[in-house]
């Protein structure tokens, strides 16, 4: 219960159409279409979402990899989280935006099924970046109940 508290206290209420400022990030958060839906007998609105989180700091945000494969677990900016949806029919009851991840080709040289010695390129991921006025969006499904708005709230994941 207390853990809980804590994350909710770290919470603050976003709106359609609204801009909040969460630690010099600037996350908005818009409705983007409304359907009623059937799920297991009972109504329920549809909502597709957009959220997107600016960087409007003068703070870059790098996570620099040392070797391949590195598994990175903490790249997450922002979670919009919506407390009153259902998730039925596998839709979503979070956005988390994600920094940005930079590709690097690197060459590789190998022998082929035939015995021939090749070079080949293949793109692996050197680093994850949100850099001062970058923007980034995603796209998401809520289904709430009938009659109800999507209640959200925003987090700092940084």
């Amino acid at each position: 219960m207390a853990l809980f508290f804590g994350i909710q206290a770290n919470a603050q209420k976003i709106s359609d159409g609204q801009t909040v400022e969460v630690n010099g990030m600037s996350v908005t958060f818009n409705i983007l279409n409304k359907e009623s839906v059937q799920a297991g007998g009972k109504s329920y609105d549809r909502y597709k979402v957009s959220a997107s989180v600016k960087n409007s700091s003068d703070k870059a945000y790098n996570i620099r990899l040392s070797s391949y494969p590195q598994i990175v677990s903490n790249i997450g900016l922002v979670e919009l989280d919506c407390i009153n949806a259902t998730g039925a029919k596998l839709t979503s009851k979070k956005i988390e935006l994600k920094m940005k991840a930079q590709m690097i080709n690197v060459s590789y040289s190998a022998y082929d099924k035939s015995g021939k010695f090749t070079t080949n390129m293949i793109p692996i991921t050197g680093s994850y970046y949100f850099d001062p006025g970058d923007t980034i969006s995603d796209n998401a499904i809520f289904i709430v109940p009938q009659g109800e708005k999507p209640d959200v709230s925003v987090r700092n994941l940084k």
